[in-house]
């Protein structure tokens, strides 16, 4: 579903990602693990098509197609989510009236009738229910005001709604208590699907106990430099980061 090759990208004139390739099958949950500034975040913005990051080597290839053409509408049009690590509040825009919005938005761009507020309404009532999200929280500004455990409930009722075929969550669980964790990931975990894939990037192995990938890379210093099966992320727990972060840039 998604090959990267040999891709170099910079943020504000500085290089981050430095040769980095990868490539994660359909219907795989693929784990990105490294230490902080290894380029995690920046591989996500860059999937994703965030302004101010700019890709100046490599390719990447989703479902076929130079996903790096693509405007960032475009790429969520075509399946792309990202789940960021710290959700983005929206003073004076609901919850509800974003999610209808987007959702909307994605099934114009695809040439699909849109959803009427009592459609979007029952869809959204009947998802969020597993995920905890309340009714006063849809009423609310989005995010503002949330806990972290909602701000994550509320994206992954948002990848619930779009269904999109390439799911980037980015640190997923940065900020939850244990609970909320087990929410979360029981959320994602409903999604998995043979037409679906998902990279998971996080620092620490005990996302990867409830959400269990089917393969982990290991990013440093910009490139992808060890990839195992889920027993990776043990060893990670054990050892720690430091002889990863010997490896030469």
């Amino acid at each position: 579903m998604l090959e990267i090759k040999d891709l170099h990208a910079t943020v504000g004139g500085k290089t981050i990602l430095k040769g980095l390739s990868l490539k994660v099958e359909t219907g795989q949950v693929h784990a990105i693990m490294g230490p902080n500034g290894s380029g995690k975040s920046t591989l996500s913005y860059v999937l994703a098509g965030r302004d101010g990051y700019e890709v100046t080597q490599g390719s990447v290839i989703y479902n076929g197609e130079d996903l790096l053409k693509m405007k960032t509408e475009e790429r969520a049009a075509k399946g792309i989510f990202l789940a960021m690590q710290y959700p983005v509040e929206i003073p004076g825009v609901t919850t509800m009236t974003f999610l209808k919005s987007a959702l909307n938005a994605q099934r114009r761009t695809r040439g699909e009738s849109e959803y009427d507020a009592m459609s979007i309404l029952k869809l959204v009532r009947a998802k969020a229910k597993a995920l905890q999200v309340t009714e006063d929280m849809l009423k609310r500004a989005l995010n503002v005001g949330f806990s972290g455990g909602e701000k994550k409930r509320l994206e992954i009722l948002q990848m619930s709604l779009f269904e999109p075929k390439m799911a980037i969550l980015d640190e997923t669980d940065s900020g939850l208590d244990i609970d909320a964790l087990k929410l979360v990931a029981e959320g994602v975990n409903a999604l998995r699907s043979p037409d679906r894939s998902m990279l998971v990037i996080t620092h620490y192995q005990r996302l990867l106990d409830y959400i269990v990938p089917d393969r982990i890379s290991v990013l440093a210093h910009g490139k992808i430099v060890k990839e195992g099966g889920k027993e990776l992320a043990l060893e990670l727990e054990e050892k720690g980061y430091a002889d990863i972060e010997k490896v030469p840039a």
